[in-house]
């Protein structure tokens, strides 16, 4: 398996006047979790559209596992959710599963199996999964849209923006879902605009502005959910470098009314300050820093890699590869 590659990326829109590629190169390995992040407009779904072959660019090339991004094999180990859901609001739930389940040509005798433990898995109700499509609210069709998108177990998984209109309780489970795929192996790629889900998801994040990738942010293990937080006392606090070690934070830096430091994750910010407390600091406000992704978003952030060429524009909303 050689991934994905992409060469020269070019597609513009209304007779070339509007470029919504320019010239994008970059791969994505097998087993990677890869991230696209970027304003509105930049570019990111009609990367998308090209990545699943939805588009045609107007040069350049996509090969997946050394096959053009519409070849049928690619396609039948390819699950798509589009931003844009474009379902068949007359069918159930659970009848939509079925009939894209047929599309898909998984084996028959598993299609009530496999339904059942799709609707389970996004935490759609067994009396939802029977009720039309239409009486669904937004997050209710994310859910069923991501169920459709995971049958067969794809090899490849597009999502673009899967948390939108999602309850938190859905993002975590989304955010279970994507660590799932990632360890059995599948190659996935995200675009999303909730940078906190692409930084705990991802290894490698590009960020697309005007067609071009700006930057590529590679997410090392361990930095995946590293933060920084800041905090304030009403008095001079005692030693902060040893309160934090004992707490598994690192200190920053800081003056006697403010210190910054390094924790791993919620539960560490947690941990850092009851054990604060507990030595005596009179903490009186802790509020995160900006997050690695929100500083490269924002310009402020160093980049790991350079590349060039990027994304605007929407492909079509479709199903999966795999219906093709």
């Amino acid at each position: 398996m050689t991934g994905i590659r992409v060469e020269g990326l070019t597609k513009t829109y209304r007779h070339g006047r509007v470029r919504a590629l320019d010239r994008v190169s970059l791969s994505i390995e097998p087993g990677e979790a890869f991230g696209i992040i970027g304003p509105n407009g930049a570019g990111k779904t009609t990367f998308l559209g090209c990545l699943l072959g939805f588009l045609r660019p107007d040069s350049g090339r996509v090969t997946i596992e050394g096959r053009e991004a519409d070849d049928l094999e690619i396609r039948a180990v390819t699950g798509y959710l589009p931003e844009r859901l474009v379902l068949d609001r007359w069918m159930s739930g659970a009848d939509f599963l079925r009939y894209h389940h047929a599309l898909a040509r998984l084996p028959e005798g598993r299609r009530e199996r496999d339904v059942a433990e799709a609707i389970e898995r996004v935490g759609l109700e067994p009396e939802a999964a029977r009720r039309p499509i239409r009486k669904y609210s937004r997050g209710m069709l994310q859910r069923l849209g991501m169920a459709q998108a995971l049958l067969g177990e794809p090899h490849y998984v597009f999502l673009d923006e899967p948390a939108s209109g999602v309850d938190p309780a859905g993002v975590v489970l989304f955010r279970r879902l994507l660590g799932e795929l990632k360890a059995r192996g599948a190659t996935l790629v995200l675009n999303s605009h909730q940078l906190e889900q692409v930084e705990r998801v991802c290894d490698r994040v590009a960020f697309v502005q005007a067609g071009r990738v700006q930057a590529i942010e590679t997410l090392t293990a361990g930095a995946l959910l590293a933060r920084i937080v800041r905090v304030r006392f009403a008095a001079p606090p005692p030693p902060l470098a040893p309160i934090a070690e004992r707490a598994g934070a690192r200190l920053e830096g800081g003056a006697n009314a403010e210190a910054r430091f390094t924790v791993a994750d919620d539960e560490g910010a947690a941990r850092l300050v009851e054990t604060l407390v507990q030595a005596g600091a009179r903490v009186a406000e802790v509020t995160p820093e900006e997050g690695r992704l929100e500083r490269l978003f924002l310009g402020t952030g160093a980049t790991a890699e350079h590349g060039q060429g990027a994304e605007p524009g929407a492909p079509p909303a479709g199903a999966t590869g795999r219906d093709a």
